[in-house]
């Protein structure tokens, strides 16, 4: 059944709070990525050695340790609008309160508020702040290689777990055998993965691919934690898509 992931936007503002970026010329090392597709750039940026540390206003922060660098990101229809180079209190180093606001939640709204939502359908409505909390901390620390919390809550746990499998989704799109295929069909799977969990373009990647013979090639889709399979064929037909 097609996941829905809707009113993501209103829902990562409440959470993640707000916030406009520091304007700036953005980075030599990372200013070819400006009207990148976000799936692409966003692997571009972990090779390059920066890390996602927050989102907040309607922004991405990166931090490279290695040059000492915070970096904002925007995305809009799917692709990086702007990277600039933002205050490093920005990413949670140095003074400004960057500590406290980095701790609010360091991960691209599709895969948390999508994994929130789909919890919520899943075990009831609940509204409660604390359980959205407790899910929120499970979800940011099993993304991020924290250590889990025996002690916690059932959410914390529920969202260890989603964590786990976007950071498995992640670095499965980054091995070679995932971006093989060819690119027409790849980038329609894409799309229409995007579509299909009802998420922003740019949102899905593919972690794995094979062929399929006939000149057709299957493809599974990571959308956040979501995953789905695609069949394409080699000049970017999709031939069918469906849960994993």
């Amino acid at each position: 059944m097609k996941r829905q992931i809707a009113g993501s936007t209103i829902i990562a503002a409440m959470l993640l709070g707000s916030g406009a970026p520091a304007a700036a010329k953005p980075p030599s090392d990372v200013s070819d990525l400006v009207g990148a597709r976000a799936a692409g750039a966003e692997t571009a940026m972990e090779s390059r050695g920066y890390e996602m540390t927050r989102t907040s206003g309607g922004a991405q922060y990166w931090w490279n340790s290695g040059t000492k660098t915070c970096v904002s990101v925007t995305v809009s229809n799917g692709r990086y609008a702007s990277v600039n180079k933002a205050d490093s209190s920005n990413c949670g180093h140095g003074g400004g309160g960057g500590d406290a606001a980095a701790a609010v939640g360091a991960i691209a709204a599709v895969g948390l508020i999508a994994a929130l939502a789909s919890h919520k359908k899943k075990h009831g409505d609940h509204g409660d702040s604390n359980h959205d909390g407790d899910y929120n901390r499970g979800y940011n620390d099993g993304l991020y290689g924290g250590q889990y919390d025996r002690h916690d809550s059932e959410a914390y746990h529920d969202g260890f777990m989603a964590g786990e499998t976007e950071a498995s989704n992640r670095r499965m799109a980054n091995r070679s055998y995932a971006r093989g295929g060819p690119d027409a069909a790849r980038t329609a799977c894409e799309r229409r993965a995007d579509q299909y969990q009802n998420a922003p373009w740019g949102s899905s990647v593919a972690v794995s691919q094979r062929s399929a013979g006939g000149g057709n090639y299957v493809f599974t889709m990571a959308t956040g934690h979501y995953r789905s399979t695609c069949t394409a064929s080699s000049n970017g037909q999709v031939i069918d898509i469906s849960p994993y």
